[in-house]
């Protein structure tokens, strides 16, 4: 069967490409842009669609030739209200439209547990919006509406629980409601079997786990995963939560993908849980509880890496952008001086005021580069060739800086190194 997946690259778009793929199926994996992420997806083909684009059944009719049956596991939970609507509903609308039109009559669309419910969120509202376009269309459908979905691969809220579970002291949010996690594992070979020749049609299935946790039980029952016996934990007042995710919503804004912003916050406090016997009835399924999926993988030298670096990641980077902003203002401000008498030495005569406003203005662009994730990588690379020429270039020019007291040349071997680490840290798929 060939089988269009669309948002191959999340982390459930990913694990149910690899197990259509080990079932036999032929997949062409949707991705957003052709990046690594989409590169290395068990697929022969990879289509790039710009969902947010992608609002007419014309933009999909190309890309349906062929096809036996479509996945849909598109989801953006941190956006604009106006992506949320483009992604959730205008293009998956247009996708089913489609679907409807060239003969695709097989559809798994993958919602959310509780959109049918009172909306927590953009996010939610929006899921719904793309629901009922697929129930209004004359298509053998299914809609899969999991809780929260964690397991091996982490990442956005499965990936957050496993760095607060490897804090000193857990932090607990008051506001968060219970949570019936359910399996990446079970998920994935839902979709699968969804696509069988006896599957059923016209049905909505709620993916849930076995059992109902609080966020501070979800979050210790990864610690005694991680090998973390004690308890301590402290409660973070709402007003902390609040401020933290409005930090978060402006580093969405630069392109980076906290995972607990607004929308975030928000579906947390809905909780997410739901009844999952129709699920288990349908597909004979026996949905796996999260202390008993940790269990068959005990926690590995990976995953302790992982979680320690997760929190460490925003701040490594926070720090290195500042860094290069910060010196680039100083020497153009109060250090004016200081670098001119460092570049006199030099032998850059008259040169001397354009050398300092240039590398400065240089500073300020590596460290600006590296704010905006879509440029982080060429501010990380230009960085490090910026750090290499000063040490070169000083070396030759001044060598008795290396000698120096305060280690001007020195210092910048540790944030060379520092330059390194967010390189090797910068992928978030």
């Amino acid at each position: 069967m060939r089988v269009l997946v669309v948002g191959a690259t999340g982390l459930i778009g990913s694990a149910a490409a690899a197990r259509l793929v080990s079932l036999g199926h032929t997949v062409i994996a949707v991705v957003r842009v052709n990046d690594r992420a989409a590169r290395r997806l068990p697929t022969a083909e990879t289509i790039v669609v710009d969902l947010q684009q992608a609002t007419e059944p014309e933009a999909w009719r190309p890309h349906l030739a062929g096809v036996d049956a479509v996945v849909n596991c598109a989801g953006l939970l941190q956006a604009s209200h106006g992506a949320l609507r483009k992604v959730h509903g205008e293009a998956v609308g247009a996708l089913f439209a489609a679907c409807e039109a060239t003969g695709v009559r097989r559809v798994v669309h993958v919602s959310a547990i509780g959109v049918e419910r009172e909306a927590a969120s953009d996010f939610s509202e929006t899921k719904l919006v793309g629901d009922r376009a697929l129930m209004a269309r004359d298509l053998d459908w299914v809609i899969l509406r999991p809780s929260v979905v964690v397991g091996r691969a982490a990442y956005g809220g499965s990936a957050l629980f496993r760095a607060l579970a490897r804090l000193p002291v857990v932090p607990l949010i008051k506001a968060a409601g219970p949570v019936d996690a359910a399996q990446l594992d079970d998920v994935s070979e839902t979709i699968a079997s969804m696509l069988s020749a006896n599957a059923p049609a016209r049905i909505v299935l709620e993916l849930v786990g076995p059992e109902r946790l609080s966020f501070e039980d979800l979050i210790f029952t990864y610690r005694r995963w991680l090998g973390i016996d004690n308890r301590w934990a402290v409660r973070v007042p709402d007003w902390l939560v609040a401020a933290a995710c409005r930090v978060a919503d402006f580093a969405g804004w630069l392109g980076w993908r906290p995972p607990m912003r607004s929308n975030a916050r928000r579906e947390l406090a809905h909780g997410s849980v739901g009844d999952a016997a129709a699920w288990i009835k349908t597909t004979g399924i026996r949905p796996k509880s999260l202390a008993e999926a940790l269990a068959g993988e005990p926690a590995s030298v990976q995953e302790h890496w992982f979680a320690n670096l997760y929190l460490v990641k925003p701040v490594a980077f926070a720090i290195l952008a500042g860094y290069w902003i910060v010196t680039g203002i100083v020497a153009l401000g109060p250090g004016w001086d200081g670098g001119r008498h460092l570049i006199e030495a030099a032998g850059f005569g008259g040169l001397t005021a354009p050398a300092i406003v240039v590398g400065s203005v240089v500073d300020i662009i590596i460290g600006l580069a590296i704010v905006v994730r879509r440029s982080a990588r060429a501010g990380l690379y230009a960085a490090l060739a910026v750090s290499a020429f000063y040490i070169l270039a000083a070396t030759v020019l001044v060598p008795r800086l290396w000698i120096d007291p305060l280690g001007p040349l020195l210092k910048i071997v540790p944030i060379i190194a520092l330059n390194l680490v967010c390189l090797a840290i910068l992928g978030d798929r």
